[in-house]
């Protein structure tokens, strides 16, 4: 199974709780703002400590409260897309690739089929929506991820720049095959792009 998960975690007045297994592809959170979806992705990743529970990826234990496992965001090997870009604004195009890649350089397959070749010399602050969509995808995919999370990666894009990043995301789920964990709150993107959808209520 790709992802294995039971958590809870109270923040506030909220408790969020999952229990999930899901195989290959692409598995949607679906639900409301407020549900939690990002929290869960924030756990799966180790930047939010669940309260109870278990988070397996690929048979791999990620988190075990009661035997006290936690392993570092760093080890995890999760590539993950937030709803923002969050590139680093003082460094080119490239440099945020490679600052990805690490040791290993630049993938220039990757960087074909995301049709970021030509944005290598550019600025962060002068791409488009879309193109910094792309570039964060790169960035994530170029750390050699063992799996990938997608924070709401269609939000905030024209119809032109949404069709680009929905046809990256089945790239990703019918050629990559890398499994892929994506919160969302819109039911289109759910029905074409999940090979399940998980509901979380609000």
């Amino acid at each position: 199974m790709s992802f294995d998960i039971s958590v809870s975690k109270r923040l506030g007045d909220t408790r969020i709780a999952l229990d999930l297994t899901a195989g290959e592809g692409v598995t949607i959170l679906f639900g409301p703002s407020g549900a939690g979806k990002t929290s869960v992705l924030n756990m799966v990743a180790g930047l939010l400590r669940p309260d109870a529970g278990t988070i397996r990826v690929g048979g791999e234990t990620l988190f075990d409260a009661a035997l006290m496992i936690d392993v570092p965001v760093e080890r995890r090997r999760a590539g993950y897309v937030f709803q923002e870009a969050r590139l680093f604004p003082h460094l080119k195009v490239r440099a945020n690739l490679t600052y990805g890649a690490g040791a290993r350089g630049l993938d220039h397959e990757a960087i074909a089929f995301l049709d970021i070749a030509h944005l290598l010399d550019r600025w962060p602050l002068s791409l488009s929506g879309g193109e910094a969509r792309r570039v964060s995808i790169g960035r994530a995919l170029l750390s050699d991820p063992a799996f990938l999370l997608l924070d709401e990666p269609l939000s905030s894009l024209d119809a032109a720049r949404r069709e680009e990043i929905i046809r990256v995301i089945e790239h990703l789920r019918d050629v990559v095959r890398l499994p892929v964990l994506m919160v969302t709150h819109d039911a289109g993107e759910a029905e074409r792009l999940g090979t399940r959808v998980v509901q979380m209520p609000g």
